[in-house]
């Protein structure tokens, strides 16, 4: 096995792609109130809506609350796509890198984890992949059921 993988997940959302992306790129400190997988979220740098932004999430992560700090490193409007890069917290124990892009089209929305783990025995950031596709599922019924 290598240390270096890309997780892929498609979820299909009955509210469109702009409103996922106008979410993570200029209303994600509203996560807390909509899903219960996010325990908290801050600006710790910057603005939101701007590349170089630092952005703080806490969660539960395998039954504790955990930190990830990210800095916002690419916004791409016309193809409604976010990267975020892992800087600090706790999986910056566990992955050497870790990177994380949002991509918004119609129905659909693909998280996409790209990572280098630590070592062999560093599992894949699949807790992780799965509270992304849970957030995405409170957002989207959050919003459709208004």
């Amino acid at each position: 096995m290598g240390l270096r993988g890309k997780l892929v997940a498609h979820v299909e959302v009955k509210c469109g792609g702009e409103l996922f992306h106008d979410h993570f790129n200029s209303k994600p400190h509203h996560s807390p109130n909509i899903s219960d997988k996010i325990n908290h979220f801050e600006v710790n740098e910057g603005e939101l809506g701007a590349v170089g932004t630092l952005v703080e999430w806490r969660f539960n992560y395998d039954g504790e609350e955990r930190v990830a700090k990210q800095v916002i490193d690419h916004i791409d409007e016309e193809k409604k796509r976010i990267t975020f890069k892992f800087i600090d917290g706790y999986f910056m124990e566990l992955y050497k890198t870790l990177s994380t892009s949002l991509d918004a089209e119609e129905n659909w929305i693909t998280w996409t984890f790209e990572y280098e783990k630590q070592n062999e025995d560093i599992p894949e950031p699949l807790i992780l992949l799965g509270i992304g596709i849970d957030l995405i599922k409170d957002i989207d019924s959050h919003h459709h059921n208004k």
